[in-house]
């Protein structure tokens, strides 16, 4: 066993617990938007998610990210295996790569309906905190792996630089969907390069046009690229409502709820917002 894959856990579990204060304590320093329910119901559910999803992961995949990077590497397996390049290239390389798919893969995630039926669990929430970060069905976990496992065998990157965009990913997904005021300069300043509180707050907006939107998870770029990015909501952060217009009411702090919403008919599937229905978005290829 290499030694990212046996300190891998201990360093994830030591950057999830300390940026998770961090973001926890500056929401109650500096909030960017009150909170419509109540806070103990919601951080039970998300917070039971983060387990059941860790316990799914376990049972269903026998290998994760970094031991799959290593196993791969040992076989030669990938396109960066063909090529004879610094470690430090290669991480960038391999990074921007997986960034761009993890793009992708949102935006499937939105477009595909099978795939929308587990990525709503995560949309459901009506509130955006540290914990809404961490907030997705284990069968979107599960998915999300399978994804990321393929295409570490065809990229072929090296273990660190996985095991960097995983710690990274996590990291930014805790801060993006924290509720906290970051100043408007610092704001613009900052989300030239990666995402931010009040840009990814636009995608959990209740109108479909910028929930449609503000995909990527932590460089910018890939919005900026393939014309999905909007920078402030149309309501403002203030007046604008998070979550799902059929969900709006106390199920999606509830853990069974949460946990079996996939397979169930959404009440209000014919109703249409922005040209489609709720049950199935579709993403909206334009500049803004």
């Amino acid at each position: 066993m290499s030694f990212l894959e046996q300190y891998e856990t201990i360093v994830r579990l030591g950057t999830f617990a300390g940026i998770f204060l961090v973001m926890a304590l500056l929401e109650l320093a500096i909030p960017r938007k009150q909170r419509v329910l109540a806070k103990g119901g919601r951080w039970f559910t998300n917070i039971s998610l983060v387990i059941v999803d860790t316990l799914a992961l376990r049972l269903i995949i026998p290998i994760l990210a970094v031991a799959m990077a290593n196993y791969a590497a040992g076989r030669g397996w990938g396109l960066l295996a063909l090529v004879d390049l610094p470690l430090w290239i290669e991480v960038i390389i391999a990074f921007l790569l997986l960034d761009m798919l993890i793009y992708a893969q949102h935006i499937a995630f939105h477009r595909i309906p099978i795939l929308w039926r587990f990525h709503k669990v995560h949309h459901a929430d009506r509130d955006l905190d540290v914990t809404s970060g961490a907030r997705f069905h284990p069968g979107e976990a599960v998915f999300s792996m399978a994804y990321k496992l393929l295409f570490i065998v065809l990229i072929g990157p090296a273990a660190f630089a996985v095991f960097l965009f995983e710690v990274l990913l996590n990291a930014a997904s805790m801060f993006n969907h924290a509720n906290i005021r970051l100043p408007l300069g610092f704001d613009r300043l900052l989300r030239l390069f990666i995402v931010t509180p009040d840009m990814h707050r636009v995608h959990h907006s209740i109108i479909e046009r910028e929930a449609n939107s503000n995909y990527s998870f932590f460089l910018t770029i890939w919005d900026r690229m393939f014309g999905t990015y909007i920078a402030q909501p149309e309501k403002g952060h203030n007046g604008m409502t998070i979550g799902l217009s059929e969900y709006q009411d106390n199920k999606p702090a509830n853990l069974i709820w949460s946990l079996i919403i996939p397979f169930m008919r959404s009440k209000n599937a014919e109703i249409k917002t922005g040209g489609n229905s709720m049950e199935e978005r579709r993403p909206v290829f334009k500049s803004d």
